[in-house]
């Protein structure tokens, strides 16, 4: 059994996508089509059962419903003649009643004869409750149309005994009956009604199980078709996944091959992956030479570079150093010509400055004698300020004697009443007197003493200005000194200065003849400087490339 079901999935395997997807899908329309004929089926059954409950059941038991109404207008008929005949009324009327009694009867039959076109012949319980009413309502016909006939012949009083011993319990017989064939009626509607229920549920169940089972095969047939599709596509893509990353090592020989499309895809996959396998290692045998021989020729190229670029250095430092030894020369040949034109003119200025000098010396001195005369100015000024300060003390010590003075006086005033008022008014003018007096001298004194702090510093000023006149005059006479050695110097310094002109205009015209030659030597080393460097960038291209080849072909694994 275990042989027989592999052997079947292998062949399922083998099988196209296509066969397998119409075999699928076949088998669940088939499926779907049983499910759709059960449940038509049950449908149709309920439908039919339901047809019946409509158009047999309920119309027998309206039918019934029918004949008691009928048997109730006939014992309503039977007595309205009793009445009427107890109430002598006309023939007409009477025969009016019995008319109706007539047409009651007519109905009821009528019902009857549909009722029993209704009964078939399996329900033996109808057949034998319509044989009963039958005999029934033969009976109540015959005893209500005597009872009928006693009234019309004028026996009523024998009519209503009758009636009510022998004909009112027949009808009452009559729609009992009738009322057992329609809970019959209705007991054969419960029964239909829960048969189409049963076959309902019946058929619901089989649709629910048939439901489930198709789900459940539907889902097994999609997942064997999808896992059938996919698993090969997954192998594929991951193989594909792998190749992506530069990993050729997958072997896909180890996979089985079907004989279905994706089967077909995994040979013509396995093929690609060995050509691919086999010219990635074509390839990285002549990048593994490339790469070789660019590092080669980048290392001789970087060296030759290398010396080129230190010779075209090397000339034109060269060339730099003569340039800037001629522009020294030149510089040092203009500074000259500056230094014996300055010498000339410091010689020129000495000699001017040494009339300076002498003049500064002698103004100097005049002014050192004047010093001296404001300062002792000063001293008598700073002297007279102090016998002033002297005085206003003195003023100061009046003032407040005339003010006791006036305050003894304005006592004594007080004293002699009336007659001190006048000399009163005098000490208080006396004592106002007194008071600005003290004040006046308070101010004085005051700008005296500003005075006296003016003259000391004016004391201080003089004696500092005197130093600085001493020194002034001092280092005067040391500047004419000095003046007079610069003078004999400069003088010396124009001769050098002349000299050092002259040769060194000589030593211009020799750099500027050094500078031309290494201007052209190093022209031609630029030149070949130039043309190694374009070698090395090449060299380094070339390089570069062979290291991107390696490094592509690194990334695929073998």
């Amino acid at each position: 059994m275990v042989i027989y079901y592999r052997r079947k999935r292998k062949m399922f395997k083998n099988m196209k996508i296509g066969l397998r997807l119409t075999l699928s899908f076949g088998l669940l329309i088939i499926l779907m089509i049983v499910i759709i004929v059960i449940g038509l089926d049950a449908v149709s059954s309920v439908d039919s059962e339901l047809k019946t409950i409509v158009g047999v059941e309920n119309v027998r038991t309206q039918l019934a419903n029918n004949m008691i109404d009928n048997a109730r207008e006939i014992a309503l008929a039977v007595r309205g003649t009793l009445l009427l005949k107890y109430n002598n009324e006309s023939n007409a009327s009477l025969q009016k009643m019995k008319d109706n009694w007539t047409d009651s009867w007519k109905n009821y039959h009528k019902n009857l004869a549909e009722i029993k076109k209704l009964i078939t012949g399996n329900d033996s319980t109808g057949l034998m409750l319509l044989n009963k009413i039958t005999l029934t309502a033969d009976s109540a016909q015959q005893r209500t149309g005597e009872a009928i006939d006693m009234a019309f012949k004028g026996n009523t009083r024998v009519a209503t005994v009758y009636v009510f011993t022998k004909a009112y319990p027949t009808v009452k017989r009559l729609i009992n009956n009738s009322s057992t064939l329609i809970k019959h009626v209705e007991g054969q509607t419960l029964l239909r009604f829960q048969e189409a229920e049963r076959v309902y549920r019946a058929g619901r169940t089989t649709i629910l199980i048939l439901g489930i089972l198709a789900v459940v095969l539907s889902a097994a047939i999609i997942t064997s078709l999808t896992l059938s599709i996919t698993k090969p596509l997954n192998l594929t893509v991951k193989a594909a996944n792998r190749i992506a990353a530069g990993d050729l090592t997958n072997d896909l020989s180890t996979i089985a091959i079907r004989a279905d499309e994706s089967g077909i895809l995994m040979l013509a996959f396995r093929q690609m992956v060995e050509k691919m396998r086999s010219s990635i290692k074509d390839i990285i045998e002549g990048v593994n030479l490339l790469g070789s021989s660019a590092s080669e020729i980048l290392a001789a190229t970087t060296q030759v570079a290398s010396g080129a670029a230190e010779t075209a250095s090397a000339i034109s430092e060269t060339s730099t150093t003569v340039e800037e030894v001629r522009q020294a020369a030149q510089l040092s040949s203009q500074k000259a010509s500056r230094v014996a034109e300055n010498a000339q003119q410091v010689s020129q200025v000495t000699q001017s400055g040494q009339k300076a000098v002498d003049e500064t010396v002698a103004g100097m001195n005049n002014i050192q004698v004047q010093m001296e005369s404001v300062a002792n100015t000063i001293v008598r000024l700073s002297e007279q300020s102090q016998q002033i300060g002297g005085i206003i003390a003195s003023v100061n010590d009046v003032a407040d004697q005339s003010n006791l003075l006036a305050v003894n006086a304005s006592i004594e005033a007080a004293k002699a009443g009336e007659q001190g008022k006048g000399f009163a008014v005098v000490a208080q003018e006396i004592k106002n007197l007194a008071q600005q007096s003290k004040q006046a001298t308070i101010l004085v004194r005051n700008i005296l003493i500003d005075i006296q702090k003016a003259t000391s510093a004016a004391v201080m000023a003089t004696e500092q200005t005197s130093k600085a006149v001493e020194n002034g005059v001092r280092q005067s006479s040391q500047a004419g000194e000095s003046i007079k050695k610069l003078a004999e110097s400069s003088s010396r310094a124009v001769e050098a200065t002349t000299q050092i002109v002259a040769s060194s205009q000589q030593q211009v015209v020799g750099m500027d003849q050094i500078g031309l030659a290494m201007n052209n030597i190093n022209q031609a080393g630029a030149e070949n400087a130039a043309s190694m460097i374009q070698a090395e960038k090449a060299a380094k291209g070339l390089n570069e490339l062979g290291q991107k080849l390696k490094i592509l072909v690194d990334q695929y694994k073998l």
